[in-house]
């Protein structure tokens, strides 16, 4: 799996960038994600995403992260003629740098530990996990917790 950084804020540190790029590559893996598949992971600042929050889901509000799916199936939408031959894009993850590290301070663990676990969360509603209900929830918080922790991340 491919996956493209970008960092507006110019200050996550790129060992956390490549911890990042790593647990991702894990969980594609677990996840049966094909090798030519491609995601963005995208660092952004808390007016920015606020932004994007209230756009998008009209939360006019800073959140932690986003996800922008590019695989949901939307009706009437046209099939792509030769899409066997292009890359699987399955979307973008925008986390505010901000609000990872306020919530590192809140939780009493790394900034590493918790853009970790916000890039794996974004990552996992890319390929379709939610939590709008109990069942989804749980379903969502085992396999966040299970790819932590085999991965080697734990609280």
């Amino acid at each position: 799996m491919h996956i493209d950084f970008h960092d507006n804020t110019k200050s996550v540190s790129a060992d956390i960038v490549d911890t990042i790029q790593q647990l991702l590559l894990f969980a594609a893996k677990k996840e049966g994600i094909a090798r030519e598949a491609e995601i963005s992971v995208n660092f952004v600042d808390d007016n920015e995403i606020q932004a994007l929050n209230r756009n998008y889901r009209q939360l006019d509000k800073p959140t932690d992260v986003l996800s922008f799916a590019l695989q949901d199936v939307v009706d009437e939408e046209l099939d792509i003629i030769g899409e066997d031959s292009i890359p699987l894009a399955l979307g973008d993850i925008v986390i505010s740098v901000d609000t990872a590290s306020r919530q590192a301070d809140e939780y009493g663990h790394s900034d590493e530990r918790e853009f970790c676990f916000l890039a794996l969360h974004g990552f996992l509603h890319l390929l379709g996990y939610d939590h709008m209900n109990t069942e989804d929830e749980t379903i969502m918080t085992e396999k966040q917790n299970e790819l932590l922790e085999s991965f080697g991340i734990g609280r």
